[in-house]
């Protein structure tokens, strides 16, 4: 969000795995489908700074 705030940027990109992807992978890392849930559950911050998440499958 501070480089939004300072005008560096214009949008927010995440890329994250797919759920079905983190079976090979180590544990605790975040995935698409539960962050895409969290993102609509708790809407963005203030200033709602614009975001694509994009979800990798393998």
């Amino acid at each position: 969000m501070a480089f939004y705030v300072g005008n560096e940027i214009d949008v927010g990109v995440e890329i994250l795995p797919m759920k079905s992807m983190t079976a090979e992978m180590s544990s605790g890392i975040g995935y698409y489908e539960n962050e895409l849930y969290n993102v609509i559950r708790q809407g963005r911050g203030v200033p709602a700074v614009p975001l694509v998440v994009f979800g990798i499958a393998p």
